[in-house]
């Protein structure tokens, strides 16, 4: 159910979509714009029609039509086509040119549209020729050859104005009409010109002989005038010499005195010039040599300062040489130093690490250690307190059994002593037997060796000890209980040993006692 109502929603809203493109389809397809020299006209719907210029606009398709009226400006040549006689009957042969235009006004495009629509310019050319050559035959018959020769103007505009008429209700705009060649059939506008041109001749002529008349009496009133001037020139000119002269005479006069009082004023001047000169020449004799002295001293002053500033350059040089050595060496050693202090930071680094490293594994040994040392003290203090309590039962057991477990586990003992005194003798390779000489057998000394050490072993036991093993022993024979009266009572026993048998001897045999010491 549910898709099927989807279903029917679905379609309508295609169907919408798909009437709405094809509308937009429609309407792009009817989308035209007008150039500038071309008017679009659409109609269809409307009683008039939407003209479009220079714009666009929407054509509605299978309801409206679009067509063309060509605006720009077309040039029309006129010809009359034959030999029309003007107005004083004389046949001319004109030929002209008009460029014309569509009235762009709603009335002119109005009234074009109607005549000319869809029109090329060819087609347009030829509807208007028949016009204005009409117009053109009308205005000659109005004026007269010579009229119409002299002032094409006037004529051109006259067609002009007739044609505009015609045009006018064609909705054609006539916007200029120049007239570009006139022929009459007898070739009066030649004799016209001929005849114009003997007049204008005739007259150029006339013009050039008063012009000449007029030349010769101007150039004999200016002769004569300047033959006069001349005269009057000359006479004006003698006088004004004469009076040169005099004034000259005069003034030369003037000069000499002038001449006599300047020369003696020269001379006094020139001896007060030559004394001036000379004073002057003096003191600057006495200026030049004092410059001079100064020049030297100054060269001198100037001279200690170069050499002073020389010195002192070399110096500041050396200075600044040295400043620049110590300079680099400083800088060398810090650099040096800052290097080596790099170099010992890293190492410092390094040892600290690694000493912290050995720290931290002395710390885990020394917690190791002390755990074993811990575990193995605990180990020993049980170990001790285990063997303290074994001795003690041994004590016990050694108490009950008495001197004889002793001497039981002394004599157990023996072969074991002299075992171990034995095996050094055992590992003997090879012995050199070297007779002393004393009647003593070499060999025998040799068999007696185990014998002493055993004894000095039993010594040894004695003087450590106190337990004396030859005198339990001997107190164990018969000739000690009976004959000596020798008695062993346990560990503290009293052997009384009767040597005289009249006094008895008390031996005192200790018993050793373990004692173990655990620390933990």
């Amino acid at each position: 159910m549910l898709d099927l109502v989807s279903l029917g929603i679905i379609i309508p809203v295609a169907a919408v979509v798909l009437v709405v493109i094809i509308l937009l389809g429609i309407l792009a397809s009817g989308y035209v714009k007008a150039p500038p020299d071309t008017a679009y006209i659409i109609s269809g719907l409307k009683k008039t029609p939407k003209v479009l210029i220079g714009r666009a606009g929407i054509k509605i398709p299978f309801l409206e039509r679009k067509d063309t009226l060509l605006l720009k400006q077309i040039s029309i040549d006129i010809k009359t086509g034959g030999y029309v006689p003007t107005k004083d009957f004389i046949g001319v042969d004109i030929d002209a040119v008009a460029k014309v235009k569509v009235d762009t006004s709603e009335e002119g495009i109005l009234k074009a549209q109607r005549n000319f629509l869809n029109m090329q310019e060819k087609q347009f050319v030829e509807a208007l020729t028949d016009s204005l050559q009409g117009n053109l035959r009308e205005i000659i018959g109005t004026i007269e050859l010579r009229e119409l020769n002299t002032d094409r103007k006037k004529f051109g505009d006259e067609v002009q104005e007739k044609a505009q008429v015609d045009m006018k209700s064609l909705g054609i705009q006539i916007i200029s009409c120049n007239i570009q060649r006139i022929e009459d059939e007898q070739g009066l506008i030649n004799a016209l010109g001929q005849d114009n041109m003997s007049k204008i001749q005739k007259d150029a002529s006339i013009a050039k002989a008063n012009a000449d008349r007029d030349v010769a009496v101007a150039q004999a009133e200016a002769a004569k005038e300047a033959n006069d001037a001349r005269v009057v020139a000359d006479l004006a000119i003698a006088e004004k010499q004469n009076e040169l002269a005099i004034k000259q005479a005069e003034l030369k006069k003037v000069s000499d005195v002038k001449k006599a009082e300047a020369d003696a004023a020269y001379e006094i001047q020139k001896q007060e010039q030559i004394k001036s000169i000379e004073v002057a020449r003096t003191n600057a004799e006495i200026a030049k040599q004092e410059r001079e002295v100064e020049l030297k001293a100054k060269e001198a002053q100037v001279r200690e300062q170069q050499l002073a500033a020389e010195v002192r350059k070399q110096a500041d040089a050396e200075k600044y040489k040295r400043q620049q050595e110590a300079e680099a060496e400083f800088i060398e050693r810090q650099r040096k130093a800052d290097a080596e202090l790099v170099e010992q930071q890293k190492r410092a680094e390094a040892e600290k690490a690694l000493a912290e490293a050995a720290l931290y594994r002395k710390q885990k040994e020394a917690e190791g250690i002390a755990a074993v040392g811990k575990a193995e003290a605990e180990a020993i203090a049980a170990k001790g307190i285990a063997e303290a309590e074994a001795m003690e039962k041994k004590a016990e057991a050694m108490k009950k059994y008495g001197q004889a477990a002793i001497t039981e586990m002394i004599v157990k003992q023996l072969p074991s002593i002299a075992e171990a005194v034995a095996k050094p003798i055992s590992t003997i390779d090879k012995v050199t037997i070297i007779d002393s000489g004393n009647g003593e057998s070499g060999v025998s000394s040799v068999g007696g060796y185990t014998p002493a050490v055993l004894a000095k072993v039993l010594e040894s036991v004695r003087e450590t000890t106190g337990f004396d093993l030859t005198e339990v022993m001997k107190a164990s024979t018969y000739d000690a209980q009976v004959n000596r009266n020798v008695q062993l009572s346990g560990i503290d026993s009293v052997v009384n040993v009767n040597v005289d048998k009249t006094e008895p001897a008390t031996v005192k045999v200790a018993a050793p006692v373990a004692e173990t010491t655990t620390e933990a």
